[in-house]
């Protein structure tokens, strides 16, 4: 996989959304370092970053330094993001670290995505590029708000800085809220179960063995 060249054709250049996947989670009911766990082969995280690839301009995996998740990450030529010291521990660090690396990128936002969740839509990340335009968007379902699925402008980072400040680690959904984003509804909230333990794994499993693959 990795950070290939793109044509300057590629939409992918015009919108200028990078991407972050979510792994830094310790994972304590799984059992064991969910983000490296194999789904049909692949581990969850990769599954992560490939759909995030198909949207954005490059990708990066937010993960505990010496994990499973740092090492697969950079065996496939990712850029690796870890959480700023002093930062409390939750998603929210990993999107502003995600963010301070767009913005030295260039880009305009940021796409995140959790590590555990592999049955989202494959439309998820083109509709809510589409629906943040230059804002924030976040999905959401009939179970409510999915704040790690959700589009960031790099303008944010002053306000998720602020929303960090001194150990804070507010709802990530709140922060997103108070950008006003964009809420773009998914019909099936099933699409964005994350896998929690080895017995999700396993279930999910044999849905892509029945399947030949994952639903999209």
């Amino acid at each position: 996989m990795g950070q290939h060249s793109l044509s300057v054709t590629d939409p992918r250049i015009e919108r200028r959304v990078a991407g972050a996947v979510l792994a830094g989670g310790r994972s304590v009911r799984f059992g064991g370092e969910k983000a490296a766990a194999l789904l049909a082969g692949t581990p969850l995280v990769m599954w992560a970053a490939r759909r995030l690839e198909r949207s954005c301009v490059a990708v990066a995996v937010n993960a505990r330094p010496e994990t499973a998740a740092e090492s697969l990450a950079r065996a496939a030529g990712l850029a690796v993001l870890h959480d700023a010291p002093g930062d409390a521990a939750g998603p929210l660090a990993g999107v502003k670290a995600g963010l301070v690396w767009a913005q030295r990128l260039g880009a305009r936002a940021l796409a995140v995505s959790p590590c555990d969740a592999p049955l989202l839509p494959e439309d998820l990340f083109p509709r809510l590029i589409e629906a943040a335009g230059e804002g924030a968007a976040m999905a959401v379902t009939e179970d409510g708000r999915q704040p790690l699925c959700a589009v960031w402008p790099v303008g944010a980072l002053t306000a998720v800085a602020a929303a960090l400040a001194g150990g804070a680690h507010p709802p990530t959904w709140r922060v997103l809220e108070s950008l006003q984003a964009q809420r773009v509804h998914f019909e099936s909230a099933a699409a964005f179960a994350s896998l929690n333990t080895r017995e999700d794994l396993a279930a999910v499993a044999a849905r892509f063995a029945n399947l030949g693959g994952p639903e999209t």
